[in-house]
């Protein structure tokens, strides 16, 4: 499990090429009027998100997330309305190789009881989930933050451990 609090060329790199999931923390800046077909007529207010996904693909967990974090992108999936600038931009990520991304939101939704913006967003190939993007009310990102990074640090201790 790698958390970066924050996101740069340096830091980017550090992230693993395996398969995973992981959690990119967003900031919206402007409301975002969705423009996909089964999304038509949502909005998506400016806030804080979270949203988990999953790379299985070539170049894991490091490719999928510094795509995500690029500026210049042509839009593919759903997040992609979210984290194109200037409307939006990944502040921060938590990859976890051999992650899912439906524990992940799950874990996120009922730990801190985080709410699903728009139902279906960012998990039309998901039967388990509401969506993997979260509202994240302005109280509750110090709480999740601060518990994304205590289990960043109990892994980390988890892994020098067993060296």
């Amino acid at each position: 499990m790698l958390l970066l609090p924050t996101l740069n060329d340096q830091t980017l790199r550090l992230l693993p090429n395996a398969a995973g999931a992981y959690i990119l923390h967003i900031v919206v800046k402007a409301d975002v009027a969705l423009v996909q077909r089964q999304f038509a007529g949502k909005v998506i207010k400016h806030g804080t998100y979270f949203y988990c996904g999953s790379a299985r693909g070539p170049g894991g967990l490091a490719a999928r997330v510094k795509r995500h974090c690029a500026s210049d992108k042509k839009p593919h999936w759903h997040i992609d309305a979210l984290t194109i600038m200037p409307v939006g931009k990944v502040m921060s990520v938590l990859a976890v190789p051999d992650g899912n991304e439906c524990d992940l939101c799950c874990w996120l939704r009922e730990k801190f009881l985080l709410a699903v913006p728009v139902p279906g967003f960012g998990s039309s190939d998901c039967a388990v989930c509401p969506a993997h993007l979260l509202a994240v009310p302005g109280g509750a990102l110090m709480a999740v933050g601060g518990a994304l990074m205590a289990v960043n640090i109990l892994n980390s201790i988890k892994n020098t451990a067993s060296v």
